[in-house]
């Protein structure tokens, strides 16, 4: 690979993608995005910012107008029924970590960076679907085609395309998404609705031996609030998952049993809940890979395609916006840089390790969410067993990571 700029293809619109071609045209990389549809993909529920990437969105400079379109909060508390306080989770602090963490509707997000990408007047093209790579060479960079016929080249191609990538076929051909047997159920409904008891902080998990449930607030005044639990879910043969997130109504069945033993607010939530506004999600995880570059370098996978994280810790989007906003500063300072293969081993081996560590939290929360089955779980002495230590991620200086990192490997 040339120690020059490159310019860089990137395979989807969605939230890592957009937000890689900002920070690429930051460091003054040429950069155009190619979306299989035909248009943004304005849909999904609210999204779970922390400060690692708001600090991001910062750099990027869209923070403040974000900041204005969520939720901003402090901490995630864990009751038992009774009430009782078990743990606080910090998901922000300005104080601590110099933001609050902010809840945002997944539409609200993608028009904020849509309207930056308008602004830098980087090229997004519609209703062109990846379909495979035609060359990926060391010296000429890498052309690819569309179903539609046509190709295009580019230095670097970029999936980020999600838990499912076409691009990723091109580096593991064989390689499908596990589901790991759980799945979020989720509704939106008014807060009003729940008739909390004064001062009753929320977001909150409120932890049972048969399971927990989940309030978060959302919008920016607080006016709405998800609510969810985890289910356990057996896969069946190829295509369950497809019938599965269709039936809304064993979604909202789900939603709606077995919470006579917790606090009447919670029975308050699910008494009213619109089937539209009901949300399944499966959880996939994606097994870890040895490579998120080709041989050349010349094509790599990002976010959801290189690491999809199951949501417990609220992590998944913040990760993504963590691998491109280090990639693009690696590739800015490309001119500088003795070998940009060791570089890109370097992003890969760092992100790597912080998503380690994102699934081993991951893991701790679920511990806490999920019913016990058949093994006898003492809730409470689960939680004093080991406490949340959040600075490592939510406090990274990545600008000095990857400075340290090119000054030891200059020309």
């Amino acid at each position: 690979m040339s120690n020059t700029k490159p310019n860089v293809a990137i395979i989807g619109s969605g939230l890592a993608g957009l937000s890689l071609a900002l920070a690429l045209n930051q460091q003054s990389i040429p950069v155009t995005i190619y979306e299989s549809r035909p248009g943004p993909l304005n849909i999904g529920g609210a999204v779970m910012l922390s400060p690692n990437a708001l600090r991001i969105l910062d750099h990027l400079q869209i923070y403040k107008s974000v900041k204005e379109k969520g939720y901003s909060f402090e901490t995630l508390h864990f009751r038992d029924l009774s009430g009782k306080l078990l743990e606080t989770f910090d998901f922000g602090s300005e104080e601590k970590y110099g933001y609050n963490g902010l809840r945002i509707y997944r539409y609200a997000l993608i028009d904020e960076l849509l309207a930056a990408i308008k602004e830098k007047e980087i090229p997004i093209h519609f209703g062109k679907r990846f379909v495979n790579i035609v060359e990926d060479s060391l010296t000429d960079g890498v052309t690819f085609a569309f179903t539609d016929g046509s190709t295009a080249s580019a230095s670097i191609l970029i999936g980020a395309d999600g838990i499912h990538s076409t691009v990723r076929q091109y580096l593991y051909p064989d390689l499908e998404p596990q589901f790991i047997g759980m799945a979020g159920i989720t509704a939106a409904v008014p807060t009003t609705q729940l008739k909390l008891p004064q001062d009753y902080h929320i977001p909150v998990t409120i932890m049972s031996p048969r399971g927990a449930f989940v309030i978060a607030p959302q919008q920016n005044d607080g006016s709405e609030v998800l609510i969810g639990k985890q289910q356990r879910v057996s896969a069946g043969e190829s295509g369950w998952d497809r019938e599965f997130v269709a039936d809304k109504e064993g979604a909202l069945k789900f939603l709606q049993s077995d919470n006579a033993h917790f606090p009447e607010f919670v029975q308050n939530a699910v008494s009213q809940i619109d089937p539209a506004k009901v949300n399944k999600w499966p959880f996939f995880v994606v097994p870890k890979l040895e490579k998120w570059a080709s041989e050349t370098r010349r094509v790599l996978i990002v976010g959801d395609a290189a690491h999809a994280i199951p949501p417990s810790s609220g992590q998944g989007i913040n990760q993504a916006f963590e691998d491109v906003y280090i990639l693009a500063l690696l590739l800015g300072k490309a001119e500088k840089i003795r070998n940009m293969q060791d570089a890109l081993s370097f992003w890969q081996t760092y992100r790597q390790e912080r998503v380690d560590k994102v699934l081993e939290l991951n893991k701790k929360i679920d511990m806490r969410r999920m019913p016990s089955d058949h093994t006898v779980v003492d809730v409470e002495s689960d939680f004093a067993r080991e406490e949340f230590d959040l600075t490592w991620l939510y406090n990274p200086d990545f600008q000095k990571r990857v400075d340290d990192w090119v000054s030891l490997n200059e020309k």
